[in-house]
């Protein structure tokens, strides 16, 4: 499932020697399509992101009944989804405040919130995730914190065209600050609630894909990358009538297991991980939240 990268390398090389090497923005240009490979073709469709259904303006927001493990004990919290389509500007690669740039380009933006209570103090969590609109399964950038009363921590990945540049910060011995390469064809666990939306569902259809451990912890150790198994299959009883299943083995002993919609957008209906973390979805709408 590697992507094929060779027109996005000339672009953003062209960017990066315009911009560091002779300080000025007039050449740069707009990116060329972030396409799927045709291996990740036979899995994903690329035109999951391009419906008129995220033109609206607005967010959806998804909200779950949520568990994970703290301190040996589950902790029952809210966790908050939020998908929005939004442009960015390829010269600071945020989302743009100026829209008669020529380097605008579409992202769909994921940003996965929560709190989380303990005894002592709670733990915080957001993690923002980006793709281009073109290609719901490599990841364009990601930012993840978490703040809580022993200290902050934050990692930051971007596709650089060859390879996911990975810089962290931390309040962790030796996690202090720093920064490591991932190779680009691989996903990371934390876009699976989005990018297994995408998949072309089917009974019975399974693959293999190199996916990087959850990046949404308060450590910032270099993840590392499972050789992981995936398997859908559809449930047409009971509570979980009119859902896709996906089963996403990472180990022998380490399997998470998705609840999709069948009819589109596919929502995220229900999450169950190796390691304790549970997901059920209490409601789901579309506003502006950055409205007051």
């Amino acid at each position: 499932m590697k992507q094929q990268v060779g027109s996005f390398i000339s672009w953003s090389s062209l960017y990066w020697f315009c911009v560091t090497c002779l300080g000025i923005s007039s050449c740069v240009g707009r990116l060329e399509p972030n396409n799927l490979s045709e291996a990740q073709q036979a899995y994903f469709n690329p035109d999951w992101a391009q419906n008129k259904f995220w033109d609206d303006g607005l967010a959806e927001v998804a909200i779950y009944q949520a568990e994970r493990v703290v301190y040996k004990q589950p902790r029952a919290f809210e966790y908050t989804l939020i998908t929005v389509k939004e442009d960015f500007n390829q010269a600071h690669n945020v989302k743009t405040d100026d829209y008669n740039r020529s380097d605008l380009f579409p992202v769909l933006k994921v940003n996965q919130f929560c709190r989380i209570p303990t005894e002592n103090y709670p733990y915080h969590y957001l993690t923002s995730l980006f793709f281009r609109r073109e290609n719901p399964v490599t990841v364009h950038k990601i930012t993840s914190s978490s703040q809580e009363w022993c200290g902050n921590t934050f990692k930051a990945i971007t596709n650089t065209g060859n390879n996911f540049s990975y810089n962290f910060n931390s309040y962790w011995d030796e996690q202090g600050t720093g920064q490591a390469e991932l190779p680009q064809d691989i996903l990371f666990e934390d876009q699976l609630p989005y990018t297994l939306r995408s998949l072309r569902f089917k009974e019975g259809l399974t693959g293999m894909v190199s996916i990087a451990e959850l990046l949404q912890t308060n450590k910032a150790n270099k993840p590392t990358v499972y050789q992981a198994s995936f398997f859908i299959i559809s449930d047409n009883t009971g509570a979980n009538d009119n859902l896709w299943r996906v089963k996403v083995k990472l180990a022998p002993d380490k399997e998470n297991i998705y609840w999709f919609r069948k009819e589109y957008p596919n929502i995220l209906v229900k999450q169950q991980t190796w390691d304790g973390r549970t997901l059920q979805l209490k409601e789901v709408k579309r506003y502006a939240y950055w409205q007051k």
